[in-house]
């Protein structure tokens, strides 16, 4: 099993990259997030890798992160997931952006990603959404608020500000980042005016 390659960049095409091993080369599939983020031919990389075995198929999956590998682990457990789909969704989220998405239960977020249609967004969002906070890199400082709101039980004064914010055309993540952070600033039992205020102070910053 390999979970972890380092070595030199000998070729990047659309969905991999061929890492040179001290003369042995890897083929690496990899998310387009990923691939946009190693450095050019010739340059050192370090990948964590996802090996997989079948029958008739011997493939590696590339990350830039082992966070992302996680990610890329516990989409495939989810009915209608398949390596091909995960990293899709890899590609058009970072692995905040989809801890956050699921947290707040917002599927269309999830169905941006190539192939993910209606169905299988609200299977990513519903069956992984006790998963979130442990996965959620550098999103988990807001990632309990967002979980309350996406499954309907935040405070009123949260949910309206979350709202408010959010119908002045910034996204349900952005509002509600903004939001946690105006909480811990807010006082005890703030009401959404002051949650409002302190929240688009931290959306200008």
């Amino acid at each position: 099993m390999i979970g972890k390659l380092k070595g030199t960049i000998e070729e990047i095409g659309e969905d991999h990259v061929l890492i040179d091993v001290h003369g042995v080369c890897y083929v690496a599939f990899c998310s387009s997030r990923t691939l946009s983020r190693l450095g050019s031919v010739g340059e050192a990389a370090v990948l964590f890798i996802e090996t997989y075995v079948r029958e008739d198929q011997f493939r590696l999956f590339g990350f830039e992160t082992a966070l992302e590998r996680e990610w890329f682990r516990l989409l495939q457990s989810v009915q209608g997931v398949g390596a091909k789909v995960a990293l899709a969704v890899l590609s058009t989220l970072t692995a905040s952006e989809l801890a956050s998405a699921i947290a707040l239960q917002d599927k269309a977020t999830v169905a941006r990603a190539p192939g993910i249609g209606p169905k299988v967004a609200q299977r990513i969002v519903t069956e992984l959404k006790n998963k979130a906070p442990a996965l959620g890199g550098d999103a988990g400082g807001a990632m309990g608020l967002k979980q309350e709101l996406g499954e309907g039980v935040a405070s009123a004064p949260v949910a309206d500000a979350v709202s408010a914010l959010s119908n002045l055309g910034y996204s349900r993540d952005q509002a509600a980042n903004a939001v946690a952070a105006a909480m811990k600033v807010a006082g005890d039992d703030p009401d959404s005016a002051k949650l409002i205020r302190l929240g688009l102070k931290e959306l200008a910053r």
